[in-house]
């Protein structure tokens, strides 16, 4: 009959394994927000310049990232202040824009599902 290994634990193991999950959280956060800049769509850059990592999470610092990664239905966008909508390149004002909607791109999913080794933790 073969013998069976056993694996004592010595006291206060937990806080010796510690440093090795936060670094390997550190570097799984940073290959993950590494990805979501890669997968972003960019116009001005600015929504891609915003993807960091703070404290091992992957944050997004623009209000419209939403918009962007979960996109938007068709709909009228009408003048809040003023009578009419006015921007630089616009012919003319107008009273409303029928915006067609966004298209989804979820760079943030895209990127949290990439599949992806362990990094060497030592």
């Amino acid at each position: 009959m073969a013998q069976q290994a056993r694996i004592v634990m010595e006291p206060g193991w937990e806080k010796d394994l510690q440093p090795h999950i936060d670094r390997t959280e550190n570097r799984l956060a940073h290959a993950v927000a590494a990805d979501a800049r890669r997968y972003v769509g960019v116009r001005t850059g600015r929504l891609r310049s915003t993807i960091r990592v703070q404290d091992n999470r992957v944050t997004v610092g623009t209000r419209y990232w939403r918009y962007h990664h979960d996109g938007t239905r068709p709909h009228t966008i009408l003048p809040r202040n003023k009578k009419a909508l006015y921007w630089p390149g616009a012919r003319h004002p107008v009273a409303r824009v029928h915006h067609p909607g966004t298209k989804a791109n979820p760079f943030l999913r895209k990127a949290l599902y990439q599949r992806r080794t362990l990094p060497d933790v030592t």
